[in-house]
């Protein structure tokens, strides 16, 4: 196959996807022809001179290919041809090391490092048949590296030429957290029309400074490429060092000009100081620092520098920077401050979080997508309006399109009424933990819960019919709610989902971030976990059954079964038990409970902790005792039990052996959590015993809106 080489190059810009649009615009303007946009890069072609230069000012391509080949491939033997083909000799020496970079999968390719062996045997190969001795092969700093991209039973080959990735400028060495590359800060510069119209720019999250400093070189007509220090064409054959050179000086010449005239002026806090000394040393090495003025600031504090100009950002986003609920209170309130303080100035915000985003409450003008990486993010562009003001309260949020959302108003009206009735209950009867709103309005299908300064939202599972970015809005609007409805600090603000749970046990390990406090209840103090499991410690809807269990366990041995924290039996030793007996399947659960009992000044061998399947238990106990608390799970198919329970199928059996347990005169208080279970009374009659329903007496004031999951019954002998 004949390999032909023309004074017209066929080139292959690489871009992280989404750029093509304003890459190939930027190709245009540098003078490229024949541009053709690709899935994450763009095809032009241009003599030697041109591609230089293209290498020297892009400032959104990521890597230049020169492309020497491109055809059919189907098997091996095809794509060890393609590359055996192409006279190697002429473009690097044998004397340079070469490396592989194979792009792509699919068909007879079954991972890039085979397509990369099949390429550096040809390649290998045909030295030696030339009669040449073999290049060394680097897999690390190759002075030649071979680029080979394999798409749809096509292969197109060709010479890294721009070497290291172009968005390294080399004016930093060091960044920040989730680190801004420097072509995407430049597409942003380019797609909010910055670059096209230049005003003075303001970045309040700025960061290390990368949008400042490629907005500044933008202003200064300095070449991105300008301080790099390495290139993949230095080590081909074919280079022209003297045409290079040329547009170097030519370059540099440029730089120093476009310093000197100009006259736009260019922001930039950050609330890091570490970051601003980071960013100030960048702008030193990028040769721009007398044109950036930086501070450290809150962004909530910046005021506009300039009566009107460019406000482009990326605020921080995801977990690992912020609590979900600060950050959402954050985009608020930054959307009130631009609103209020930033009138006639153009606004354009990067973030892969589409909530957080509209928690702005700002109306776009455009939305576009960029990749940061591998991570999809949304591009807005706003513009706000001179003598544009907004004092709403952020309680009343603004849910979609600018315009009052009664549901989220409603919401925010239960929540307050919520917390002024059920905060003086609290204190009153001496309890710092309780229920302050569950999925009251329908279309809010939450659980708050307070535990003394820190509240826990659960998310329930959203019925089907609804769509998910529905849901997503309606959780944002009770995070943006809460802080100011209920005065409570965002950052001590706990989120979690709960599922259905099908097949598994009750507790279920959330992550390992300990957030633990000690709660109140009735005297009886608590260790409370707010975020390594899903549920918390304690369930706060038992807190009537187990003042009951107190109640009743003066001089009485007591038996607490699925006792999971304890708290049950907590209060029994408090209320005066002879003896008490917890037992768990949890070693986790268990050791809980004894710091419960530490924490409450409990100690002795009267106090025993048992790990055991809780069924298996009571089949071979021969112990009796004069109480007995039993709440166990709705389902349960632990691996460490021999067979599934469930509570509504089993529960007869479950008495009828706890029976065996219970001297004369003892007591069962039986609870469970699961909707409309049917207490099988004939049954439990037939063996003798007379039953009470408890559930009106031991529902707690701040569960009676959602009764449906409380049950509890008083056993006896008849």
């Amino acid at each position: 196959m004949k390999c032909v080489y023309l004074s017209m190059l066929n080139f292959f810009a690489a871009a992280p996807r989404g750029y093509e649009y304003a890459l190939s615009l930027e190709l245009a303007e540098l003078g490229a022809a024949e541009i053709k946009e690709s899935v994450a890069g763009v095809y032009f072609s241009a003599p030697l001179n041109l591609a230089y230069r293209i290498t020297l000012w892009s400032r959104l391509a990521s890597r230049i290919i020169l492309v020497i080949y491109k055809g059919p491939c189907e098997n091996p033997e095809q794509l060890y041809n393609a590359a055996y083909c192409i006279d190697w000799q002429t473009h690097f020496s044998n004397k340079s090391s070469f490396s592989i970079d194979f792009h792509g999968v699919g068909g007879f390719i079954k991972n890039s490092q085979f397509g990369a062996l099949k390429i550096k045997d040809a390649v290998v190969d045909r030295f030696r048949d030339d009669g040449c001795p073999r290049p060394d092969v680097a897999r690390v700093d190759a002075d030649f590296k071979i680029d080979a991209h394999y798409r749809r039973g096509q292969i197109t080959l060709g010479i890294n030429f721009s070497g290291p990735a172009l968005h390294q400028r080399g004016y930093r060495s060091t960044t920040g957290e989730a680190p801004l590359k420097e072509n995407l800060a430049a597409n942003m510069l380019v797609r909010s029309g910055w670059q096209q119209a230049p005003k003075d720019l303001l970045d309040p999250f700025c960061g290390s400074g990368t949008i400042l400093i490629e907005a500044a070189m933008m202003a200064c007509d300095i070449a991105p490429a300008l301080q790099r220090r390495r290139f993949g064409f230095e080590h081909w054959l074919r280079h022209q060092d003297a045409d290079w050179q040329e547009l170097l000086a030519e370059a540099k010449a440029r730089a120093s000009i476009g310093i000197k005239r100009c006259e736009i002026k260019f922001y930039g806090s950050d609330i890091d100081s570490r970051l601003v000394a980071l960013a100030k040393r960048n702008v030193q090495n990028a040769g721009v620092a007398e044109l950036i003025e930086f501070s450290v600031a809150n962004a909530l504090n910046v005021t506009p520098p300039v009566e009107q100009g460019y406000l482009i950002t990326n605020p921080p986003y995801g977990e690992r920077l912020g609590n979900v609920t600060s950050l959402l209170q954050l985009y608020y309130q930054l959307g009130d401050k631009l609103k209020a303080e930033f009138g006639g100035w153009q606004v354009a915000v990067l973030n892969s979080d589409i909530e957080l985003l509209s928690a702005l409450k700002l109306k776009a003008d455009k939305q576009m997508k960029m990749y940061n990486g591998a991570l999809e993010c949304a591009f807005n562009l706003y513009t706000l309006h001179a003598n544009s003001t907004r004092r709403l309260d952020p309680s009343q949020v603004l849910s979609q399109g600018g315009e009052v959302s009664e549901v989220a108003t409603a919401f925010s009206n239960r929540i307050k009424k919520n917390h002024k009735q059920l905060s003086k209950w609290a204190q009153r009867e001496g309890i710092d933990s309780y229920r302050l709103y569950d999925a009251d309005i329908p279309e809010y299908n939450v659980a708050v819960d307070v535990y003394l300064d820190h509240v826990v939202i659960q998310e329930y599972s959203a019925p089907k019919s609804i769509p998910e970015a529905v849901t997503k809005r309606r959780l944002t609007d009770v995070l943006l709610v809460l802080p100011q409805a209920i005065g409570v600090d965002p950052d001590k603000i706990i989120l979690k989902t709960r599922e259905r749970q099908k097949g598994t046990n009750q507790y279920q390990k959330l992550d390992a971030t300990k957030l633990e406090l000690i709660t109140t209840e009735y005297g009886a103090k608590f260790k409370l976990n707010l975020r390594d499991y899903l549920d918390t410690g304690l369930f706060l809807d038992h807190r009537l059954t187990r003042k009951l269990v107190g109640e009743k366990s003066k001089d009485r041995d007591v038996l607490n079964l699925f006792a999971y924290t304890g708290s049950a039996s907590v209060h029994a030793a408090l209320g005066g038990a002879k003896s008490v007996t917890t037992v768990d399947m949890s070693n986790t659960y268990l050791n809980w409970a004894q710091d419960n009992f530490e924490l409450n000044g409990l100690k002795g061998k009267q106090y025993q902790f048992i790990q055991s399947d809780c069924l298996q238990w009571i089949d071979d106990c021969d112990t009796q005792y004069d109480l007995i608390f039993i709440d166990p799970p709705t389902f349960s198919n632990s691996k460490r039990m021999e067979d599934s329970f469930d509570v509504q199928r089993d529960h007869v059996k479950l008495l009828t052996a706890l029976v065996k347990l219970l001297r004369p005169g003892g007591e069962i208080l039986f609870s469970n959590n699961k909707r409309k279970f049917k207490m099988d009374s004939e049954a439990l009659s037939a063996l003798g015993l007379s039953i009470t329903n408890l559930d009106k007496q031991t529902l707690p004031l701040d569960y009676k809106r959602n009764p449906h999951i409380h049950n509890t019954w008083l056993i006896q002998h008849a």
